[in-house]
């Protein structure tokens, strides 16, 4: 096996049209810890955290490389690894404190990866880990809500990366009504596509929803908070993944309204003994064969090169990404 690998990384905090905002690089091969994987990449696909990442985190000239989606296979293992074996097919998202996956070998804890959906190629796989993971956790772990639960949720931009996977769940593994917001022609085809109920413009302040959401997943809660308390029920749920600065959430208290964070991290970052997400994984991973979920690939880009990862984070920082870009091949 080569010593070196192909990768795609910054040395500098740029705007995405710089030549340098992204460069290809040369990089040694890493050497798997006990519970690592080392996977060969075939496909990734870009989310928020990328361009936020490369936008403000200077990493002062050395090499840095992002990238938090990926599906290939498995090459090597450390000697404590149980879950996989070499040659595996998996997907996975990973740790935000360890190098990305824009790379062509990267390793990755066992625990936090799952087999690939059999019925994908690489590339509509590394659509999903991330997205699923988050919206996985914001419905089942932070709301509790199970195929039982009734009432009605608000997914928030909801033809977004997480909106299009969380649309889905939602629909097909509770017994909720789902609305999904978009504004645009095709963003509201795509969320009605993925299977919601209703789709409404977020635009008009979600008018004629008052008292009338029991949930709501936001991707966009800066300057939200009153209209949130608006239209939900007492006694309603928040769950939020972003990071608002100066949130002030008093207007919520009347209803007692429920405030969650949803950071698909946390479990890599505070409990890494965790097999959580692998669970995840290869339950998200059974229902797509099952035909039940389905990728959120909405462009597909040849090549995971400087060139092609600089129009993903595009599309990214446009705001009015669908679905989600992939990239596919070194």
């Amino acid at each position: 096996m080569t010593n070196t690998m192909k990768a795609v990384g910054y040395r500098k905090s740029l705007p995405v049209d710089h030549p340098e905002s992204l460069l290809d690089l040369t990089l040694p091969v890493p050497e798997p810890r006990p519970h690592d994987l080392l996977v060969r990449v075939e496909a990734v696909s870009v989310n928020p955290v990328d361009v936020k990442l490369r936008a403000g985190r200077d990493p002062h000239g050395e090499p840095a490389v992002l990238g938090w989606d990926a599906a290939g296979v498995v090459e090597r293992t450390g000697d404590a690894v149980t879950l996989f074996q070499p040659g595996d097919e998996v997907f996975y998202a990973g740790s935000i404190n360890r190098p990305g996956t824009n790379a062509q070998f990267h390793l990755v804890d066992e625990r936090l990866v799952g087999p690939k959906p059999s019925t994908l190629d690489f590339a509509a796989a590394a659509a999903l880990p991330l997205t699923a993971l988050t919206a996985w956790e914001a419905l089942f772990n932070r709301l509790r809500l199970d195929d039982a639960s009734t009432g009605t949720l608000l997914a928030v931009g909801a033809a977004g990366g997480v909106g299009s996977i969380l649309v889905q769940l939602a629909r097909r593994l509770t017994g909720l009504t789902v609305i999904g917001s978009a504004s645009r022609p095709a963003s509201r085809d795509w969320v009605a596509a993925q299977g919601a109920h209703r789709v409404v413009d977020h635009h008009d302040g979600f008018a004629g929803l008052d008292d009338a959401v029991d949930h709501i997943v936001s991707p966009h809660s800066a300057g939200m908070i009153e209209t949130y308390a608006r239209i939900l029920r007492p006694f309603g749920a928040i769950v939020a993944i972003d990071e608002p600065d100066g949130l002030e959430l008093l207007p919520l208290k009347s209803k007692s309204i429920a405030w969650h964070w949803e950071f698909m991290f946390t479990r890599a970052l505070h409990d890494a003994a965790s097999s959580a997400q692998y669970d995840i994984l290869t339950e998200v991973a059974r229902l797509v064969d099952k035909g039940v979920l389905k990728t959120t690939e909405a462009r597909r880009l040849d090549g995971i090169t400087a060139a092609n990862l600089r129009t993903a984070h595009r599309i990214q920082e446009s705001g009015g990404a669908i679905g989600k870009t992939v990239l596919a091949g070194f």
